[in-house]
């Protein structure tokens, strides 16, 4: 039945309520997608059957005794493996947590299974999510569904890849500098990322406290929505949540977008490739056939965001990762001489190249006599990018971007050249850096052999995902997300 594996929320729903399928034939058509699919794209580290058989058979004895449908009843969810659930392995694709059992569950994955979303298992990712590719695990790099010789993006690549593979219906990620939003482009499906505080961080294994957020992924705006509105809200386990009510997103996709005034940053389209630009530029055209009004903006520190966020991000995970002493839990070192010998045998062992470049780069930062001049000139920085975003809402109700300055590259291109890999996230650290919410939502495709998914990116100011929902949501009504590309259209902002 890998017809049940296409269907989005809605439409699975109307058949569980028509009793034209049930929860657990829609779970059995999942998994043995995943059986049949998964050998090629290696979304998933584990596959939890048992726990979801017995959550889609509770699903069906509360519907046969006359229980409504819950918002996600019968759907099938994989979650990122950075993401605790209780009773499952937690590894963050990393040797040093290879062998760790969640001993709780994370709010946001509550909110999915009390809403009656079903777990189909943990999903790959880059090693403790720093990466922009997925090929980072300690197990094995996931691989692009729309092109199995390319990176599906990260450090979300797995759920990214489980979503666009249709072997998930929808899924959880997490995001630091663009690991929902730029996986959500490169695999051709939709990516958000609320404000920071929108979606509780409770169970989430800390990269960079000040920038991690979970979101979901989908193949449909109403589906993200969906899951937005569920996961969404204060909760008391996590101090950084906000107390801001959350508004019934779905019912609010259908409103209007005429009148709605969208700022084109030209920061954002220096050094664009030309098979990226002319598919975003048609999808902007497209906006404006909506009756939506383009202006032309600039977001003048944009030009410092790579700068900043690699500062911010490698000092905070630098403190976050020192609990990771083979002292407490996770990876040990067989033999060592001494406590010193054993953190460093532990570390060395447990970590790989990119989780060991990142903590170093920020110990240095914070070290004595460079505190000043790098963590805290970056934060100043922030601050700057940060009031740069205020401005502009102030002057327009979104802003339109690229998701991602490339294609999907191909497996293995990047990974000798960490640079070149930092930069795939140029479009969506600044968001990040801000705490304002974004949206990737697919935007055509590359005139390559095979053609390539392009991602557009929507951002609005703090706690105002409706807007963006609102506006994704028409884009693909429209036909925006098969917009046809053209590479020798120039942006002219208008």
């Amino acid at each position: 039945m890998t017809e049940l594996t296409t269907l989005g929320i809605h439409a699975l729903q109307d058949l569980l309520a028509r009793r034209q399928t049930s929860a657990e034939e829609i779970l059995r058509a999942h998994l043995d997608w995943v059986e049949r699919r998964d050998s090629e794209v290696h979304s998933f580290l584990a596959v939890s059957a048992e726990r979801a058989l017995q959550q889609a058979r509770a699903a069906d004895r509360r519907l046969a005794a006359g229980g409504a449908l819950r918002p996600l009843e019968g759907v099938p969810v994989a979650v990122k493996d950075v993401i605790l659930i209780r009773g499952l392995a937690n590894t963050c694709a990393s040797k040093m947590l290879e062998n760790y059992i969640a001993p709780y569950s994370a709010t946001a994955v509550e909110r999915l299974e009390e809403a009656g979303g079903m777990i189909l298992g943990k999903t790959n990712c880059d090693e403790f999510a720093m990466g922009s590719s997925t090929e980072n695990s300690a197990f094995f790099p996931t691989r692009n569904p729309r092109d199995l010789t390319r990176v599906p993006g990260g450090s979300s690549g797995g759920s990214a890849a489980a979503v666009a593979a249709n072997t998930a219906m929808v899924a959880l990620g997490s995001d630091t500098g663009g690991s929902i939003r730029q996986p959500a482009a490169f695999c051709g499906v939709v990516g958000l990322m609320g404000t920071y505080g929108r979606v509780s961080r409770y169970g989430l294994v800390a990269f960079a406290s000040s920038l991690d957020h979970i979101g979901p992924f989908a193949r449909s705006v109403r589906d993200v929505a969906r899951v937005l509105s569920v996961i969404a809200g204060r909760d008391p386990l996590d101090s950084t949540s906000a107390d801001i009510p959350v508004p019934d997103y779905e019912a609010g996709l259908e409103e209007s977008v005429k009148g709605l005034k969208i700022g084109v940053p030209e920061e954002y389209f220096k050094g664009l490739n030309a098979e990226i630009a002319g598919p975003i530029e048609n999808g902007i055209k497209l906006l404006c056939a909506l009756g939506c009004e383009v202006v032309p903006i600039r977001l003048p520190h944009t030009e410092y965001a790579i700068a900043c966020y690699y500062l911010i991000c490698t000092a905070e995970a630098s403190s976050n990762l020192a609990r990771y002493d083979g002292v407490r839990y996770g990876l040990r070192a067989p033999e060592y001489a001494d406590l010193r010998d054993m953190y460093k045998k532990t570390r060395n062992r447990g970590f790989g190249a990119e989780v060991k470049r990142r903590i170093m780069l920020g110990t240095y930062a914070l070290s004595s006599g460079y505190y000043d001049a790098y963590y805290l000139k970056a934060q100043q920085v922030r601050t700057l990018i940060t009031r740069d975003f205020i401005e502009a809402f102030d002057e327009v109700d979104a802003l339109v971007t690229p998701t991602s300055p490339i294609p999907p590259f191909k497996l293995g291109e990047r990974l000798d050249d960490p640079l070149q890999m930092y930069l795939a996230d140029i479009y969506t650290v600044t968001a990040s850096l801000a705490g304002i919410p974004g949206i990737s939502v697919p935007c055509g495709r590359t005139r390559g052999n095979p053609p390539l998914p392009v991602g557009m990116q929507i951002l609005a100011g703090h706690f105002d995902e409706a807007r963006l929902l609102q506006l994704a949501y028409a884009f693909e009504k429209a036909g925006g997300f098969e917009i046809a590309g053209s590479p020798n259209l120039p942006h002219t902002g208008t």
